[in-house]
């Protein structure tokens, strides 16, 4: 449920709507923009009369919800969702290029691989999975986002605890998971206080076996239409296959995915993991000026 506010709404009449909630033990939620002023109910809204608000004065209507998620939908946050990064920012009108190999082999290969990828254009802050909860501490430092990986994403024990933290998230699409899943995950990081979530769309599980998954390109526009956090794609684990990962890349960008994350290699043929669907460094180069002319026509920045 969500209050709508006059952009102009007299501070006491926001204060009787919180104070309101909080007394129905359910949570606030406030979400402020140039041209709106919302505050969701977040918590069982089954019985909460609708009407007790209308007769506070600054209150211009209530909207009921009928998603299951709250704090992921765009209903409660109307505006994009940008996510910083060290003195990066994923969401918006630019779009993030996250690329490097699938493991880190040797302490030369991973520094190769990340001279490469950012002279082609690519962020260096570091993505890390994270497979277990007790591991967190690990992360803390040295780790610039936390990724919780396809097989997880139900997976409630770990997404509780980097709920906890306030690192960025980045939260892999189950391999037969819905987009009403993806953002129920979410959903259940943002409750316990970190909103720092970008979304990734990497493939799902069909009946077609020429790629290693099948990429759902429709899902980018869907989740964007539903939510405010930003997504990418992994079209490297989407394929499975090297030469399908810059035609899809640029589809993915087309249909306005906030960024892509490539398996980037210096030696594929001889990788530990994933070499069949890893590019080198010169053809990820190739995909990034071809998706930068994509961007520059979408007025985006890379």
């Amino acid at each position: 449920m969500i209050v709508v506010m006059n952009t102009d709404a007299d501070p006491d009449d926001v204060q009787a709507v919180k104070s309101k909630i909080l007394d129905m033990k359910l949570e606030v939620y406030e979400s402020i923009g140039l041209n709106y002023h919302l505050i969701g109910i977040v918590g069982d809204t089954s019985k909460v009369d609708a009407e007790s608000f209308t007769g506070i004065q600054s209150v211009k209507k209530v909207i009921h919800v009928q998603e299951p998620y709250k704090k992921a939908s765009r209903l409660f946050h109307p505006e994009d969702s940008v996510i910083s990064v060290g003195d990066k920012t994923i969401g918006a009108n630019k779009l993030a290029i996250i690329a490097g190999p699938c493991s880190v082999e040797s302490r030369e290969q991973i520094i190769h691989v990340a001279e490469k990828v950012r002279e082609a254009g690519a962020g260096l802050p570091i993505v890390v999975e994270l497979m277990s909860a007790d591991k967190l501490d690990l992360y803390e430092q040295d780790v610039d986002i936390i990724q919780i990986g396809a097989r997880n994403m139900q997976n409630f024990e770990l997404l509780k605890a980097v709920g906890q933290t306030r690192k960025p998230i980045l939260l892999k699409r189950g391999l037969s998971a819905t987009i009403e899943e993806l953002l129920m995950a979410a959903e259940y990081i943002m409750a316990g206080g970190n909103e720092n979530i970008i979304l990734c769309e990497r493939g799902i599980r069909t009946f077609e076996n020429y790629t290693r998954n099948t990429l759902d390109l429709s899902a980018i526009p869907a989740i964007k239409k539903s939510s405010h956090l930003p997504v990418i794609v992994d079209p490297s684990h989407a394929s499975g296959i090297w030469w399908m990962v810059e035609p899809l890349a640029k589809a993915a960008v087309a249909v306005g995915a906030d960024g892509i994350m490539v398996e980037v290699h210096n030696d594929p043929a001889n990788a530990l993991c994933d070499g069949s669907q890893s590019i080198k460094p010169e053809k990820f180069k190739h995909l990034v000026e071809s998706i930068r002319e994509i961007a520059r026509i979408q007025n985006r920045e890379i």
